[in-house]
């Protein structure tokens, strides 16, 4: 299946034999007018024209041509063009739509610009200009690329303006449903046509989805978290805490203070239909909509949460977040009384409290819970040096990464940054940073390092810089597979370093020739042989 965009080799004289080229195909969705299949029918044609040969697809199947990071088809045929991973020299493309519909026409250019530099000719078999450098075809191909981008903000608009009609329809617009709801399937005559579960999509657009309760199990749970908040005064924390003791679970995971929080907060559990709340149209940033732009439809399915209930957690979420009028003297003195009767502070104690302001309020006036602390003249128990130092850590791995990748880049390099996680990408190779530090046991006479793990660590490298026993200064760096880094953290001494893969180094010059001499090697064993390159039938997803 994986050739069969790849045609049949046509009869042509030898002099005409001579030229290959690589196939880019894409499809956003299952409704494109233009099916992959119907791009490689007119680039085969194309290419027969021409007596091209098409050697290697690159494909990217449901995916949206606003940006290249979800694209592993144009992702691949990039990174193969730029380290000379080719079989070809020609490049086509059904039209500069397909290319894609980058906002920032610079960018689109940017992409063609690379593979025009590498030697190849970069065609786009439906338009009606040859791609051929003329001011004519430059000319065109800006309007085209412009036409691109419009076309995609224009439907983004009417997209929208049709999900804000039938969310004032109270027909459910978005993904999976709260905890204690499910999505029900209807016609357009308003036949059910049974429940979603989750992963299903309406096939039909005249379909429309709404919300119904969930089983009875999860009815009473979702009505107990409200009787725990509203009627025991219970903070979300000690919510979960109740919940996971008693093996109550969201889905198979334990509650957390974020879900319950959330919960708390979600009017759909008294069959209020909202939306437009949120906004990130076109990739862009996801930004919070004035109240003025917010969907609200009432009564548009069947509520799970008496009404009266859920208007007192609401009076409550909202008396502990905002504190209007109340000045700082105000806060701090209150908070010294809770001090003096409680003997003790935290967030859980501050919240379950009454006629005081929330954590969140303290949090926001003062920047931190132990900055008011402190000008009460409080010092926890608990060390919160971990936490206080979390920024320097974050710039300290920063410096790093950045560095590499500079130093590598100079070397000769295709370095990529992602600059959310931290993490450089080098042929097929991931290399991620951590911070390790120092703890001294109780009892202990030397000190071991602790590597937490995090969300995000793809397979490859990992640089580690360790601090000294003080957590202040850099000790050295060390260079470990991400294989061993399997549970939440790992624990390691100077004794049994070398169990865990740990190499160490002192300076980050010396990490970064190792770091060098790996990527060789596997440059090495990846390049492609002659007879590799004789593989006609080669495809690149």
């Amino acid at each position: 299946m994986i050739n069969a965009l790849i045609p049949h080799k046509v009869s042509l004289p030898k002099a005409q034999r001579t030229l290959c080229a690589a196939q880019y195909v894409r499809m956003s969705t299952d409704h494109q007018r233009y099916s992959i299949e119907n791009q490689a029918a007119a680039i085969a044609t194309y290419a027969q024209a021409r007596g091209l040969e098409i050697v290697r697809t690159y494909r990217d199947d449901g995916e949206s041509g606003l940006g290249i990071r979800n694209r592993p088809g144009l992702t691949s045929l990039i990174t193969d063009v730029r380290q000379g991973r080719v079989n070809f020299d020609h490049i086509l493309i059904y039209d500069v739509s397909r290319w894609g519909r980058f906002q920032d026409i610079d960018e689109s250019a940017h992409y063609e610009f690379i593979c025009r530099e590498a030697g190849m000719t970069v065609c786009y078999c439906a338009e009606q200009f040859e791609n051929d450098g003329s001011v004519i075809s430059g000319i065109i191909k800006n309007i085209k690329r412009v036409m691109a981008a419009e076309y995609s903000r224009e439907l983004g608009v009417k997209v929208h303006t049709g999900a804000c009609h039938l969310s004032r329809l109270g027909f459910r617009q978005g993904g999976h449903p709260s905890f204690g709801l499910r999505r029900e399937l209807i016609d357009e005559n308003g036949r059910s046509k049974g429940i979603m579960e989750t992963g299903q999509w309406k096939s039909l657009q005249t379909d429309r989805v709404i919300l119904r309760p969930g089983p009875q199990h999860e009815i009473e749970m979702v009505r107990l978290i409200f009787d725990f908040f509203v009627k025991r005064h219970l903070t979300e924390t000690k919510i979960a805490r109740e919940l996971n003791l008693g093996d109550a679970r969201n889905r198979g995971r334990p509650w957390t203070f974020a879900q319950i929080h959330y919960l708390l907060q979600n009017d759909n559990y008294i069959g209020t239909n909202r939306y437009n709340r949120h906004s990130a149209r076109l990739r862009t940033v996801r930004k919070e909509n004035p109240p003025a732009d917010w969907i609200k439809k009432e009564d548009a399915f069947e509520p799970v949460v008496d009404k009266e209930i859920f208007a007192k957690a609401q009076q409550i979420l909202e008396d502990r977040r905002h504190c209007w009028g109340v000045s700082d003297e105000e806060m701090l003195k209150r908070l010294r009384v809770l001090l003096h009767r409680r003997g003790r502070l935290s967030r859980d104690i501050i919240n379950e409290t009454e006629g005081i302001p929330s954590s969140v309020a303290y949090l926001t006036r003062f920047g931190s819970l132990r900055a008011a602390y402190r000008l009460i003249g409080y010092s926890p128990k608990r060390s919160y040096e971990y936490v206080e130092s979390r920024t320097v850590r974050r710039d300290m791995v920063k410096a790093l990464a950045r560095k590499i990748a500079a130093w590598l880049a100079k070397s000769g390099e295709d370095v990529r940054l992602n600059q959310a996680h931290q993490i450089l990408k080098i042929h097929a190779v991931a290399i991620s940073f951590r911070v390790a530090r120092s703890r001294l046991s109780h009892g202990a006479t030397h000190p071991s390092w602790v590597i937490i793990r995090g969300r995000h660590l793809p397979p490859g490298l990992i640089v580690v810089v360790r601090l000294n026993e003080g957590n202040r200064e850099i000790k050295d760096y060390l260079l470990m597979p991400a294989s061993q880094l399997v549970g939440r953290e790992l624990r390691f001494s100077e004794r049994n370093q070398e169990r865990f893969g740990l190499r160490r180094y002192g300076t980050v010059a010396g990490i970064m020739e190792t770091i060098k001499r790996r990527l060789s090697n596997l440059a090495f064993l990846t390049k492609p042989t002659a007879s590799d390159l004789d593989r006609s039938t080669e495809t690149t997803q």
